[in-house]
């Protein structure tokens, strides 16, 4: 058994306990996610069966989609609403005032990863730190925010605003609401979120916990898609001969590889018959093997 599962994770759970869930309803130990959803957040998490745990990276690397909801007044500590109130305002600002700055938060822009994240610092988490109340340096990252818009408007003693945001990889959604609310002057905190899309998979073809439960009761196993759904990386094929060369850890010239397409990717599907048999890397004018699947 081998694949990925597009999953609906639910509030409260986290990645690992989505993956712990898996691999005892399915009786396999060779599960993992791809990259983490705090626990309080709902949405698409793709989980990687059996040979399926090697392409994770693949999958991880690609961009994400967002519905945030961010509310304005209130700052906490850990920039969503789990975290303890820090500062309380009653901010005096309208939709004008936000649709002003939202440009100012696509493009490439440098982030601060949040203190309690799960980015390591010399081999511990930020979030071991904080809890301590030990003082730690963070290093900025850049990150992609290929969309931001404003979808709905919410005017009151704290307004809200919800987000429809498009984002690279390793982009904090709620430090994105905190900076937000530190540019308007008035703080803000992300207070709700679900991922509607990871790289290809979607929403609204998730599967709930329920409904995986069910169709392993029912011995139907359709919710585990094949090894090469949402991995976005050219393809090529190779014959019989130069497939078992390419087991062997033996490279193919490029006159040996059948090309799906042209492209300058240096990483590619590579193919026997329709089936994935691994990742190859060009170098120079041969094909490489990068992980193979024997």
């Amino acid at each position: 058994m081998e694949g990925i599962i597009n999953v609906l994770k639910p509030p409260g759970m986290t990645s690992s306990d989505v993956v712990v869930w898996i691999r005892r309803s399915l009786k396999m130990k060779k599960v993992g996610h791809t990259g983490t959803l705090d626990p309080g957040v709902a949405g698409v998490l793709p989980i990687c069966v059996g040979k399926a745990t090697r392409l994770a990276e693949y999958i991880t690397d690609q961009g994400k989609k967002y519905i945030a909801e961010v509310k304005f007044g209130i700052t906490t500590d850990t920039q969503d609403a789990y975290g303890k109130v820090i500062q309380e305002t009653l901010p005096s600002l309208d939709k004008a005032d936000l649709e002003r700055i939202l440009p100012d938060f696509t493009g490439k822009i440098s982030q601060l990863p949040p203190l309690f994240s799960a980015v390591r610092k010399e081999g511990k988490h930020l979030y071991e730190y904080a809890r301590k109340g030990i003082p730690i340096e963070i290093t900025p990252r850049e990150v992609i925010i290929y969309k931001l818009n404003l979808e709905q408007w919410y005017q009151g003693e704290f307004p809200k605003a919800v987000l429809n945001i498009e984002c690279s990889k390793g982009t904090y959604i709620r430090t994105i609401c905190h900076d937000l609310g530190q540019t308007l002057g008035c703080g803000a905190h992300m207070s709700y979120l679900v991922r509607v899309r990871s790289g290809s998979f979607k929403i609204q073809e998730s599967w709930t916990l329920e409904e995986i439960e069910e169709a392993v009761r029912n011995n139907d196993y359709s919710f585990i898609l094949p090894l090469t759904a949402g991995i976005d990386l050219p393809r090529v094929s190779l014959s019989e001969v130069r497939a078992n060369a390419f087991r062997n850890g033996l490279p193919s010239r490029r006159d040996q590889v059948n090309l799906y397409e042209e492209s300058n990717e240096p990483y590619v599907q590579v193919m026997e018959r329709e089936q994935l048999i691994g990742i190859g890397v060009w170098r120079k004018e041969a094909l490489y093997p990068h992980k193979v699947f024997k």
